[in-house]
């Protein structure tokens, strides 16, 4: 490498309209949803983005190449630039939160990461299940092709001390901006 600076990718690559909206409702019954840290400790997903916002990232599993790979680009974002502009940047998965240190150590992630292992928060949010995308598009945060991705995730998943899918494997993930309290300012 050239030690040029590591510059996260900042560009959107879907429109905000391809997802709904979570209604009011929906963001307070999930705030009262329980989500666990890598310790092992639940937490009240609303206590995330009680007092300031935060950006919230939910992944599909742990084992999911382009998680993996958006991950490892979140990674990138300094945490002075989230200090200085009060936003808490975190990554929410579905799996055991036993994941969530190797995980961590895979992306070289050190903000905050927890799991909502019964996928709760995912299904009160609406997040679909399933594979089926009609929206195509070509995120700058996936390096890998479909079949080396899909090949290097099913390696993870061999090769892992407790091999299973580190979540489920049909659930979708989401991205949203919340707080402080319950206001939804981006999904």
């Amino acid at each position: 490498m050239s030690g040029a600076p590591l510059c996260p990718v900042v560009q959107q690559v879907r429109p905000v309209s391809a997802a709904p909206r979570p209604e009011p409702a929906e963001i307070r019954e999930a705030a009262h949803c329980f989500v666990v840290d890598a310790d092992g400790r639940r937490i009240p997903f609303g206590a995330l983005y009680r007092r300031q916002k935060a950006v919230v990232v939910f992944v599909r599993n742990f084992l999911c190449y382009t998680c993996k790979e958006y991950v490892e680009d979140l990674a990138k974002v300094p945490r002075s630039y989230l200090q200085e502009a009060n936003v808490r940047l975190i990554v929410i998965g579905q799996s055991s939160y036993h994941h969530i240190k190797p995980f961590c150590s895979l992306t070289g992630y050190t903000h905050e990461m927890y799991v909502d292992p019964q996928r709760e928060i995912y299904k009160i949010l609406g997040m679909k299940r399933g594979e089926g995308n009609d929206i195509s598009v070509q995120s700058p945060h996936v390096k890998s092709s479909m079949v080396l991705g899909s090949i290097k995730s099913m390696w993870r998943a061999m090769t892992s001390p407790a091999f299973d899918f580190q979540g489920d494997p049909a659930q979708q993930g989401g991205t949203l901006i919340l707080g402080p309290g319950n206001l939804t300012l981006f999904v």
